[in-house]
């Protein structure tokens, strides 16, 4: 039987994913980064950058008077976040829902809410399914540990 907790999480009425790395790469307030930078923080190719932007899942990035994307500290948060939602097997079309919720602001809660509690149980459904998996497993190299074990003393 697999046990999981379920307790409630409290937080801030801050609507952002808490950003993988304590501190801003550039705490200094020189928060622009280019693509190649962004890619190299965050593990995801310039080109999945450039998809999350053209399909709305990342808001329009500033650009410099060259035309290059300057990415800032806010973009790195929201790609944590991103990555996260991304990892718990939302489909992009459901991220990009939520990226447009958030982008409408305050009266969109409700609806944000409901989205994410949805995937929280679809995760924990998957945690779940893996523990099972994970017995499945152990049983299975005790069962050939303790074979070999004997053969070796036959």
């Amino acid at each position: 039987m697999t046990v999981i907790d379920s307790t409630p999480v409290t937080s801030s009425s801050v609507d952002a994913c808490a950003p993988t790395v304590p501190e801003p790469p550039r705490p200094d307030g020189r928060d622009h980064y280019t693509i190649k930078e962004v890619a190299a923080l965050t593990g995801l190719r310039p080109h999945t950058l450039r998809w999350y932007e053209q399909i709305g899942l990342l808001p329009q990035v500033e650009r410099s008077h060259a035309g290059q994307r300057r990415f800032d500290n806010r973009d790195l948060e929201w790609l944590a976040c991103v990555t996260k939602l991304r990892l718990t097997g939302m489909p992009v079309a459901e991220m990009v829902r939520y990226a447009e919720l958030v982008r409408h602001g305050a009266d969109t809660y409700e609806e944000r809410q409901r989205m994410l509690e949805r995937t929280h149980r679809e995760v924990l459904a998957t945690i779940a399914e893996l523990h099972d998996t994970l017995t499945v497993l152990d049983a299975k190299i005790d069962f050939y540990a303790d074979a070999r074990r004997a053969s070796e003393r036959a």
